[in-house]
């Protein structure tokens, strides 16, 4: 039965028409998640603007169909999108969608309330540091992380949320002693493998521009920051009179899935009073398996760290864990306490103990978010998310050794986790056309329309990056893609030898 035009009686939340049109958009995407193989990974050859030259100038007058909504959806919208959730989508890094992860934002959508205080909704916030609780439990971080050791976490939008709350925590804990016009005093510290979200958030802040050191990192560490080179540049800061802030530790940066020495960056951190951060935005999730865990040794001298669910942990967007070894410093930061937000009991009396994520964050609004994760963390457990991540890590695994074997390609970077960088190796010494040659391997792979993937520049050289961890991807998947790459690559070769 098709669903009716809206009338003069709306009724947005009828029971029957919610059930009904919840239904169709149920059977939508069941179909489009049946067939996402039959899609072009990547929109191939499609023009800015093709959609406004599609859709009506103007919003409809009229209500029209649910039917009529999801034919569009898949006659113009579906045509023009990246899919995100296709199995041969290897770009950027993997953006989980999961059955359990859409049943927990149904219900946190369905239910759509906003525990921005705790007496606004006292059940969703408390779930919520449960739930970061657990999340931190399993991930193996020390116990000073949780809510049962004294600290505390949030489920926020994205990393570039956490960064800024933190950098923003930094800055008043440091100014607090200093003065606030030692603000263009404060230094922060980062590798040039750190997420580019790290200076946007510093800019944010207040931290001039010339104060966010980059600090180079080689092959002869992985890529990884060396605690002496960060020591080296915090000594040569004080000597000038400025103030060492905030040092970014990142576990699998987006590039090349690198890994600082977090118990080193630790113990430079701490000589110099800066606020330690670690970023785990992708790799974190890895962290659920006991083998993985020692990639975080050393978070026990961190203030803070974040992993996002929404990358690789079976949970839908967005869902990103912030936890802090002092709730206090950030809350001090971001807090705000006008009358008509305070928790008070039926007898008028405040309560102090109710967390209120409204100062754990930068919006004032907030999602229930915990609701998601748990639902996520109940229907597949640790064992299920265990086998998730193992998975992939064997399949990037076994596609390194295959480009390994294979004498016309190289690995580029080591591999840890499910990120595999490579590239085609130069044809002879001084072969100035290797960049050149895997750009177009590269663009002939996405424009195929059977797999999609990015591309990082490490050292000055080109290379390409294969992201394993979709939910549908699997060991064929990875087999098949390296079966387009060695055919691409035979194509481009041969081009290049008869110039």
């Amino acid at each position: 039965m098709g669903s009716l035009p809206v009338d003069a009686t709306l009724r947005p939340l009828d029971p029957v028409a919610f059930a009904g049109e919840s239904r169709a958009v149920l059977e939508f995407l069941a179909e489009y998640y049946g067939g996402v193989e039959k899609y072009p990974v990547r929109a191939a050859n499609l023009e800015p603007g093709r959609l406004r030259g599609l859709l009506p100038e103007a919003a409809p007058e009229s209500s029209e169909t649910m039917e009529d909504v999801l034919e569009d959806v898949r006659r113009d919208i579906l045509p023009g999108l990246t899919h995100w959730q296709s199995p041969s989508f290897f770009a950027y890094f993997p953006m989980n969608a999961s059955a359990a992860g859409f049943a927990g934002e149904m219900l946190s959508a369905g239910l759509n309330v906003v525990p921005f205080v705790w007496a606004a909704s006292p059940a969703a916030a408390e779930l919520e540091g449960i739930v970061v609780d657990w999340m931190g439990g399993l991930l193996g971080l020390p116990r000073r992380f949780l809510f049962s050791g004294g600290g505390g976490g949030v489920l926020q939008g994205s990393t570039c949320e956490a960064v800024v709350c933190t950098l923003a925590a930094a800055r008043d804990r440091a100014l607090r002693s200093l003065g606030h016009e030692a603000i263009v005093r404060l230094v922060v510290y980062a590798s040039d493998q750190t997420h580019a979200t790290f200076q946007k958030g510093a800019r944010l802040v207040g931290i001039p521009p010339a104060n966010f050191r980059v600090i180079a990192t080689s092959a002869a560490s992985g890529y990884g920051l060396a605690a002496d080179a960060v020591r080296a540049a915090a000594d040569r800061d004080v000597a000038r009179g400025l103030v060492p802030l905030y040092l970014c530790a990142t576990v699998g940066t987006t590039g090349l899935g690198a890994v600082d020495p977090v118990r080193e960056l630790g113990e430079v951190a701490r000589r110099h009073g800066m606020w330690l951060h670690v970023d785990a935005a992708y790799a974190g999730s890895a962290a659920v398996c006991p083998e993985f865990q020692g990639y975080l040794a050393g978070a026990e001298l961190a203030d803070s760290v974040s992993m996002n669910p929404h990358k690789w942990f079976l949970t839908n967007m967005d869902c990103c864990c912030l936890w802090v070894a002092s709730p206090a410093a950030l809350t001090a930061a971001l807090s705000t306490d006008p009358e008509y937000l305070k928790n008070v009991d039926d007898n008028g009396a405040a309560t102090p103990a109710a967390i209120d994520y409204k100062d754990w964050q930068i919006s004032m609004s907030h999602r229930f978010r915990a609701i998601k994760l748990w639902v996520v963390l109940r229907r597949y457990g640790a064992v299920g998310l265990r086998v998730h991540i193992r998975r992939h890590i064997a399949a990037a695994k076994w596609f390194e050794e295959a480009v390994a074997a294979d004498e016309r390609f190289e690995v580029a970077a080591p591999r840890r986790f499910s990120l595999v960088c490579f590239r085609l190796r130069p044809r002879f010494e001084g072969d100035t056309t290797v960049d050149d040659v895997n750009r177009e391997l590269l663009a002939a792979v996405n424009e195929s329309g059977r797999a999609f993937m990015t591309h990082f520049v490490v050292d000055g050289k080109f290379v390409i990056r294969l992201a394993v961890g979709g939910a549908a991807t699997e060991m064929r998947h990875v087999r098949d893609v390296w079966e387009l790459l060695q055919g691409k690559a035979e194509d481009v070769l041969q081009r290049y030898q008869s110039v």
